[in-house]
């Protein structure tokens, strides 16, 4: 009783016992993560992003990509069959952060790399209803007039590598010269056409 009392009167004790809380449940329930293989093990054929998918990737979290979009397939029969095999965490090793979600605004992106033409995605980002009526996207007109910056996405590249990803001296040094004159409609698209590739033909 004077503990609940404590509690209800002392805001600062009231405070440390929510962190407690919080930080046993972090324990337990995200800390053994970070030591288990199927999490932190990349899935057999998954290849870092390209400096241009990066540039990409920056550019679909920016726009706000995610609130509508989801990455993750869950393992339901309803969504195996229209998006293909259900999403696993090796697939995310090398995204900081991950793009999982149950959103389901928008179709899940998870498998949509080559299920489309470059052309088709680049109208579909610029007027979405150009190639499905029925869309409630936004279009994204000022991509196609946006230019990446090559020195910014190599910054980003580096300070990836510094927490695991794979990338090379020369992957660095090459970066530049695929970005030059390339717009975020081009990185976007490069992006996009990458998801999902490693698994996609599993089901």
């Amino acid at each position: 009783m004077k503990l609940q009392a404590l509690v209800e009167e002392k805001v600062g004790f009231l405070i440390a016992f929510v962190l407690m809380v919080i930080s046993v449940g972090l324990l337990i329930e995200v800390v053994p993560l970070f030591f288990s293989k199927e999490v932190t093990t990349p899935v057999k054929g998954l290849k870092p992003y390209n400096a241009l998918q990066v540039a990409g990737r920056d550019v679909y979290v920016r726009e706000g990509c995610y609130n509508c979009h989801s990455q993750m397939i869950r393992p339901f029969r309803a969504e195996t069959e229209r998006y293909g095999h259900y999403s696993v965490a090796g697939e995310s090793v090398y995204d900081h952060p991950f793009q999982w979600g149950s959103k389901r605004t928008g179709p899940d992106l998870a498998r949509v790399g080559g299920r489309y033409s470059d052309e088709w995605h680049r109208i579909h980002l610029i007027n979405p209803r150009d190639v499905v009526p029925e869309s409630n996207m936004p279009a994204f007109p000022w991509l196609a007039r946006n230019k990446v910056n090559p020195d910014q996405v190599v910054r980003h590249m580096k300070a990836l590598r510094a927490v695991g990803v794979p990338y090379s001296d020369e992957e660095l040094a090459k970066a530049p010269e695929m970005l030059q004159d390339k717009s975020e409609l081009d990185a976007v698209v490069a992006y996009l056409q990458g998801l999902g590739l490693a698994l996609k033909d599993k089901r």
